[in-house]
């Protein structure tokens, strides 16, 4: 048995039908926890309030409401991922953003207040700083076709990330079949097609680089002054991009 997902929200059940020493089958299955049917281990609660006495305050204050569910999920974005590039373009004044790929962080559901905490729980992270870049057409392709090259190269030892760049306010075709540099096409702005040669303003999250870091303030900051100024958070609808040739494709979420 193990932990699975993220939030403590199920057990990995991984069974083996073993005969004459070796393996014959398997089947592996996600157990539901019911936390709200299971008493806290008192010791451990003890802990958990001390610890995080000093933040309540902060953690606890009221940004927003959402008439939607948020979520983190999908292989090119999720509810919450789309929040937080419209945040970026907002606050930043950007007419594109960049959001890393990741999947962790708390649903909410319909009528649900977005608390400070969940906000920390969707963007916690060691380098959260935001930028803001001046990028060409041309590079813009270039970034995408990197990423996308982690997701869909064939060669499973060059596959090295799981999800798409979350991408807010281009619209673009994606084709997973294709070789390196021909994946991503037709990217649009605003109706029209991306200029190569020219630049864009283009809003982000998690550098890596050195000199990025610290560069701007923590994207945590940012999504919280967003949902401030909105107040409500409306159903959400997410930028995709268009996909060639992944009909049916289970991997496709």
């Amino acid at each position: 048995m193990t932990n699975a997902g993220s939030n403590g929200k199920y057990l990995g059940v991984l069974d083996f039908d073993v005969k004459n020493g070796k393996i014959a089958d398997f089947r592996y299955k996600l157990l539901p926890v019911f936390a709200n049917l299971l008493p806290a281990d008192k010791d451990m609660q003890t802990l958990i309030d001390k610890a995080r006495a000093p933040y309540l305050s902060k953690l606890n204050e009221k940004l927003a409401i959402s008439e939607g569910t948020l979520y983190r999920r999908g292989n090119f974005n999720g509810t919450f991922d789309q929040v937080i590039l419209d945040a970026l373009m907002k606050v930043k004044d950007a007419e594109i953003a960049f959001s890393p790929g990741f999947r962790w962080g708390t649903s909410l559901l319909p009528g649900q207040p977005i608390l400070m905490e969940h906000v920390l729980d969707q963007t916690a992270i060691t380098y959260p700083w935001t930028t803001v870049s001046n990028m060409s057409g041309e590079m813009i392709k270039t970034v995408l076709e990197d990423v996308c090259d982690n997701l869909f190269n064939p060669d499973p030892y060059y596959q090295q990330g799981g999800d798409m760049v979350r991408v807010g306010g281009l619209q673009w075709t994606c084709d997973p079949t294709a070789k390196m540099g021909n994946r991503i096409q037709n990217m649009m702005l605003k109706g029209k097609l991306i200029d190569p040669a020219k630049t864009y303003k283009v809003a982000g999250w998690a550098p890596v680089s050195e000199e990025a870091k610290n560069s701007g303030e923590p994207i945590w900051d940012v999504v919280a002054k967003y949902l401030r100024d909105i107040k409500t958070v409306k159903p959400v609808n997410l930028n995709l991009p268009t996909l060639k040739g992944a009909a049916n494709n289970p991997g496709i979420a």
